[in-house]
C-alpha cells in the first residue's frame, strides 16, 4: 500500500519527505511506532483490509489549486525492471548518442538553421527506455560524464532530470518525452546571445541581465517557428523562469498561474544549473543543491513539488561525496526509495582518508555496522572535490 500522509508532520519522522510504499511487516512496524493512523493512496497502492479505512477526508479540504494539480499527476507507478549496472551498459551508448544529437542540433541553431525536433525525438525516446527501466543510470552517466561546454551539459541535465522527476511522478510515457524534449530546449533561446555574453566571468551588468532574460523570447520564437512541437513544450520554454511567489520572469506569473511542466521544469533547472560549473561559479555539491532547493520550497518553488523532487532524487543525490560516521569517505551510486537517508555507495577512502586501491559497493540500506561492528551511516554530505576527489575520473564499475 501507498501511504500519502502521517498523523503527525513528515519532518518530525526518519522518513523526512511525504509518501512512501509499504512492501512489508518491518515497515508496518516502523510506522507504527511513529503513528497512531495514516491515509493511504488506494490509487497508488493496494488498499488495506477495509476494516482499517476510515472515513475519507472531505476535497473541499484541498483549497490550493498548485498542490491538487500535483496530486493529479499521477497516472502510472513506474517499477524498476533491471539493476543499475547492468543497465549503464545499455544507458552509455544511448547517452553517447542524444550527446552527439544535442551538438549537432544546437551548433545548427547558432548557424541560423531551423530546429531539427526530430534528430531530438529520436534521442529522447531511446533516453525515456532506458530511464523506464532504471532511472540511477542516466543520472549516474550526467555526474560521470561532466563536459567543459556548460549550455549543452545544462541541456542535458534538464532533460534527464526532468525524465527521472516525472517518472516519479508517475506521469505517462508521452509525458515523459515532452518534458524531457522541454528539459533539451528550455534555454535554446540561448543560441541568439553571443557567447562572450554566456562565457562571462565577472558580474552581469543590468543590461546583459536584461539581455539574458531575453532567451525566453528568443526561444520561443525559435519554437513557434518549429511545425509539430507540442503546446506543452512550448509552455515549458516561456515559462520555466517563473517563480512561486511571483518574483520569476518574463511574466511574474505565480502559483498555479505557472502550468505544472513550468513548475517542474524550473525546479529541474535551478538544481542542474547549480550542480554544473557555469562560467561565474562553481559548481555546488548534489547534496547542497538539495538542501538549498528546500530552504526555497513555499517561495521560489511549490512546496509540494520541491519534496517530490527530492523525494525522487534522496537527501544524498547520485553523485554525492559523503563522509561515513566511521570516517570513510564515498560516492552515492544510487538511493533507496524508502531509506532515504541511507544510499548505496562506492568507498573511495578509509577513514584516514588514504585512496583505497580498490573500490568497495556497500549498500548502507543493507548494512549498519562497519567492520569493526560500529554503527554505520551517513555522517554528512561532502562539496564538490573535497579530499581531491573528481567523480568524472572515477571507473564506472
Amino acid at each position: 500500500m501507498y501511504v500519502s500522509r502521517l498523523d503527525r508532520p513528515w519532518l518530525e519522522t526518519a522518513f523526512l519527505m511525504q509518501g512512501l510504499k509499504i512492501t512489508s511487516e518491518d515497515e508496518i512496524a516502523m510506522l507504527q511506532r511513529v503513528c497512531n493512523h495514516v491515509w493511504v493512496d488506494v490509487v497508488l497502492g493496494t488498499s488495506p483490509n477495509p476494516r482499517f479505512i476510515a472515513f475519507p477526508e472531505p476535497a473541499g479540504v484541498r483549497q490550493n489549486r498548485a498542490a491538487a494539480e500535483v496530486d493529479a499527476l499521477r497516472a502510472t507507478t513506474w517499477a524498476r525492471q533491471i539493476d543499475v549496472q547492468d543497465e549503464l551498459r545499455q544507458a552509455e551508448a544511448v547517452h553517447a548518442s542524444l550527446e552527439a544529437s544535442i551538438d549537432e542540433v544546437m551548433n545548427d541553431l547558432h548557424n541560423g538553421k531551423r530546429l531539427d525536433l526530430e534528430r531530438l525525438k529520436e534521442g529522447v525516446e531511446s533516453m525515456i527506455d532506458s530511464i523506464l527501466r532504471n532511472p540511477t543510470a542516466f543520472v549516474w552517466l550526467k555526474e560521470m560524464k561532466r563536459r567543459d561546454n556548460y549550455a549543452y551539459q545544462h541541456a542535458m541535465g534538464c532533460a534527464i532530470w526532468a525524465a527521472t522527476f516525472g517518472r516519479h511522478l508517475g506521469l505517462e510515457r508521452a509525458e515523459l518525452q515532452l518534458l524531457a524534449l522541454g528539459g533539451l530546449l528550455c534555454d535554446v533561446g540561448k543560441t541568439r546571445l553571443s557567447t562572450e555574453l554566456l562565457n562571462k566571468r565577472t558580474p552581469l551588468t543590468r543590461e546583459e541581465v536584461e539581455l539574458v532574460h531575453q532567451h525566453v523570447q528568443h526561444g520561443l520564437e525559435i519554437v513557434d517557428s518549429t511545425p509539430g512541437l507540442s503546446p506543452k513544450i512550448r509552455e515549458i520554454v516561456a515559462t520555466h523562469h517563473e517563480r512561486h511567489d511571483g518574483s520569476g520572469y518574463p511574466w511574474r506569473l505565480q502559483g498555479s498561474e505557472i502550468p505544472i511542466f513550468g513548475r517542474i521544469m524550473g525546479i529541474v533547472d535551478s538544481y542542474d544549473a547549480m550542480t554544473c560549473v557555469r562560467p561565474y561559479a562553481p559548481s555546488r555539491s548534489p547534496h547542497q543543491a538539495v538542501n538549498e532547493l528546500y530552504q526555497q520550497r513555499g517561495t521560489l518553488f511549490q512546496a509540494e513539488l520541491v519534496e517530490q523532487f527530492i523525494q525522487n532524487c534522496g537527501i544524498y543525490p547520485t553523485g554525492s561525496l559523503v563522509e561515513l560516521s566511521n570516517g570513510q569517505v564515498a560516492v552515492v551510486t544510487d538511493v533507496h526509495s524508502l531509506k532515504r537517508l541511507r544510499p548505496r555507495v562506492m568507498l573511495l577512502l578509509d577513514a584516514d582518508k588514504t585512496p583505497l586501491k580498490q573500490f568497495r559497493m556497500l549498500d548502507l540500506g543493507e548494512v549498519d555496522q562497519d567492520d569493526a561492528g560500529h554503527p554505520l551511516s551517513v555522517k554528512n554530505g561532502l562539496p564538490t572535490g573535497a579530499y581531491g576527489i573528481d567523480p568524472v575520473e572515477l571507473f564506472l564499475h
